[in-house]
């Protein structure tokens, strides 16, 4: 495997694990977008459940921002 190839690997998440396999299948393309096609579903995968997070703590920031603005109203 070229370098660039290897640190397009390292830049894109992968381990040294990933590369191992990736480096033994060079030969057999299928195989290669095989591995590729799996590893970028689980960085999907990743972005999703980070996305989760966000959403768990803007709902959190709105709940409250709307009882600040409920205790506000109250007191007029």
């Amino acid at each position: 495997m070229d370098e660039r190839t290897r640190q397009n690997l390292l830049d894109a998440g992968c381990d040294e694990e990933f590369i191992g396999r990736f480096d033994s299948c060079i030969c057999d393309e299928r195989a290669c977008k095989k591995l590729l096609a799996a590893h970028r579903r689980g960085l999907l995968d990743e972005i999703h459940e980070k996305e989760r997070e966000l959403d768990c703590l803007d709902y959190l920031v709105f709940m409250m921002d709307k009882k600040t603005a409920d205790r506000k109203e109250r007191q007029l």
